[in-house]
């Protein structure tokens, strides 16, 4: 690996992604635990903190605008609070937000209760979005798609994606590269994406088990095959990420680091590994630096971002 040349950013700021999938908005309430409750054997916690921050593929449009690439993010939220922060949120992150409001829809919202800078409880909030809106966002995408050098499809499973398929066809039809990030069981709606980024266990979801690294190997390649990928990407947490892609396989060792939360790591990986392939990086060296943003964003607390001078001063 060329370290002279993955250590180049010249590019980025030409390179212009778009990014579709599921938001949501990350509170985070922070505060000292001091005794176990009378009531119940859980600690009480006294909140002195909170945080707004964006989650979900927002999380991934605001990696790829913190790296300096042009972002543009469509989503669905609700007429209501969250929603409104979340779109002010983008505004301060300088991201291009196309979000279409739901009236029946309460934006998904994800409360995390951190005490002695460890997370004690999360409570979700969320409803599907409904067909109408789905409708207009899909024209909408239609619309944006041709302004871009290449899409991420950020598929949390909580309904935003359901015209996934005719996404992937359209950007397929032009040219421009996709990349999902996929949730469930069902991959056959994500054949013919460009890149597929699942976790190791999401892997495991659609693959099953396998018997060492032999058997794993073949079971990627063979899933990657039959869905017509250019490339599969597993990450695999601290034993790295392994990439299959037409060129044969190649696997990229963790960067050791002391890990604090794995939170919004695989928004990271995949907004990086976009943001490097739109700015014409090879995808080797896009891998490495996903690789090693994904090293950096570990060791901050909850779903954060890598800024450049971070990634390129990493050894």
């Amino acid at each position: 690996m060329n370290k002279d040349h993955i250590s180049n950013s010249s590019g980025i700021a030409d390179a212009r992604i778009l990014v579709v999938g599921d938001v949501m908005l990350d509170r985070y309430w922070f505060g000292d635990v001091a005794r176990i409750s009378p009531e119940a054997p859980v600690p009480v916690v006294k909140i002195n903190r909170q945080e707004e921050r964006l989650g979900g593929a927002a999380n991934v449009a605001r990696n790829a605008a913190a790296l300096g690439a042009t972002t543009a993010l469509l989503s669905v939220v609700g007429a209501d609070e969250a929603g409104s922060t979340i779109h002010r949120l983008l505004t301060e992150a300088a991201i291009d937000a196309h979000l279409h409001e739901d009236a029946i829809l309460d934006t998904i919202i994800k409360l995390r209760v951190i005490g002695r800078q460890q997370q004690l409880l999360r409570i979700d909030f969320e409803t599907p979005p409904s067909q109408n809106v789905l409708a207009d966002k899909l024209a909408r995408f239609h619309t944006l798609l041709p302004d871009c050098d290449l899409v991420i499809l950020s598929d949390y499973g909580k309904g935003g994606l359901a015209h996934i398929e005719s996404m992937i066809a359209a950007a397929n039809a032009l040219n421009i590269p996709v990349l999902v990030d996929p949730k469930g069981d069902d991959y056959a709606r994500y054949r013919h994406a460009t890149v597929l980024t699942p976790n190791l266990s999401e892997f495991r979801v659609v693959a099953g088990s396998w018997q060492g690294e032999e058997e794993f190997r073949n079971k990627a390649e063979a899933l990657r095959q039959s869905l017509d990928l250019s490339a599969l990407l597993v990450t695999r947490s601290e034993a790295g990420m392994t990439l299959f892609s037409g060129a044969g396989v190649s696997h990229q060792p963790t960067v050791a680091r002391e890990v604090f939360d794995v939170s919004g790591a695989g928004d990271t990986v995949i907004a990086t590994l976009g943001v490097m392939l739109a700015a014409g990086k090879s995808l080797d060296d896009a891998v490495a630096l996903a690789n090693r943003a994904a090293g950096i964003v570990v060791a901050k607390l909850g779903t954060a971002v890598v800024f450049p001078e971070e990634l390129w001063g990493e050894s």
